[in-house]
C-alpha cells in the first residue's frame, strides 16, 4: 500500500529593508524551485509583520507560507539556497503530521507597534476597601 507524500511548511521571512523587487524574485525563485522538484500545495503570503524579537537588527519581517510535496533532495535544495540567499532573514522547512489543520486565513497583516496609536493608559485600581469589623457578640447578664 502505497503512503501519501510527507506534506511540508516552509515558512520564509523576508528583510523589510530589500527591495521590492529583490522580494519578489526570491518568491518566484523558491516557487519555480517547488515547481520543479515537487508540487506546490499552497501559498500564503501573511505580509509585513512585527517579529517576537529582532532578526540581524529589524524588528518586523514580510512572512510568507509555501505548503508543498517534495523528496529530501528538495528540502536539501531548499536549505541550501535559503541560507546564502540575501535578503531571506530567516525559514523553517516543518515536516507536517497527517490531520494537521491547514494554515488561517486570517493573517491579515497587522500594523507595527510603533505604527500603532498610543493606548490610553490604564484606569487606577479601585481604592481597596478595608474588611468590615465583626460584630462583637451580645453577653447575657443573669
Amino acid at each position: 500500500m502505497a503512503t501519501a507524500p510527507p506534506l511540508y511548511d516552509l515558512v520564509l521571512l523576508l528583510d523589510t529593508q530589500a527591495e521590492d523587487e529583490r522580494r519578489a524574485e526570491i518568491l518566484n525563485n523558491v516557487q519555480a524551485t517547488l515547481e520543479r522538484g515537487g508540487e506546490v500545495i499552497g501559498r500564503h503570503d501573511w505580509g509585513v509583520r512585527p517579529t517576537a524579537y529582532e532578526v540581524h537588527k529589524r524588528p518586523d519581517a514580510d512572512y510568507h507560507l509555501f505548503q508543498f510535496h517534495g523528496p529530501s533532495e528538495l528540502l536539501e535544495q531548499l536549505d541550501h539556497t535559503l541560507k546564502i540567499t540575501d535578503g531571506v532573514s530567516r525559514f523553517r522547512i516543518i515536516k507536517l503530521r497527517a490531520g494537521t489543520p491547514g494554515p488561517p486565513d486570517d493573517m491579515a497583516p497587522t500594523a507595527a507597534p510603533a505604527a500603532a496609536a498610543p493606548a490610553e493608559p490604564p484606569p487606577p485600581p479601585p481604592p481597596e476597601r478595608e474588611p468590615e469589623p465583626e460584630p462583637e457578640p451580645e453577653l447575657d447578664e443573669e
